[in-house]
């Protein structure tokens, strides 16, 4: 019997979620000082992946509100981990990079979340390994379908 597309999307959405929860849970378990609440640590990851971001993006890739990004980027600012600078195309716009002590930060917390989800998949049998190798350009062309 086929799988139906609802039932995919529901059983992916709810797992996806978990999943990521799940990282970064363990990921911040394995290193329980870590100086900022996930909320931050979540937009310093987006703008390290797409330095020059601005706000409003920051937001749509997070599916987040503006007003909620900016008020995360005004404390990451304050504290020393987003740099601002004008969008030479918009005035009122501004552009995010992170600061040295940022870009460390989060390497330290991206390598963590690898180590920890290698681990996990070291554990599962050679087909399991194959069949999410497989789902993957299925899961890429869904993410651009969602407009991500």
């Amino acid at each position: 019997m086929a799988a139906t597309p609802g039932a995919v999307a529901d059983e992916l959405s709810a797992l996806l979620g978990r999943l990521h929860r799940t990282l970064r849970r363990a990921a911040r378990s394995d290193q329980p000082d870590e100086p900022l609440p996930a909320a931050q640590m979540e937009v310093l990851r987006v703008v390290h992946a797409q330095p020059g971001i601005g706000v409003k993006a920051v937001a749509a890739a997070l599916g987040t509100a503006p007003n909620t990004v900016s008020t995360l980027v005004g404390d990451l600012t304050a504290g020393g981990y987003l740099d601002r600078s004008p969008d030479p195309g918009n005035r009122r716009a501004v552009r995010l990079t992170l600061t040295a002590d940022a870009a460390d930060l989060i390497d330290g917390y991206t390598d963590r979340r690898r180590r920890i989800a290698i681990s996990a998949a070291d554990q599962l049998d050679q087909a399991d390994v194959d069949a999410l190798a497989a789902a993957l350009p299925a899961l890429h062309r869904l993410l651009v379908l969602l407009g991500g």
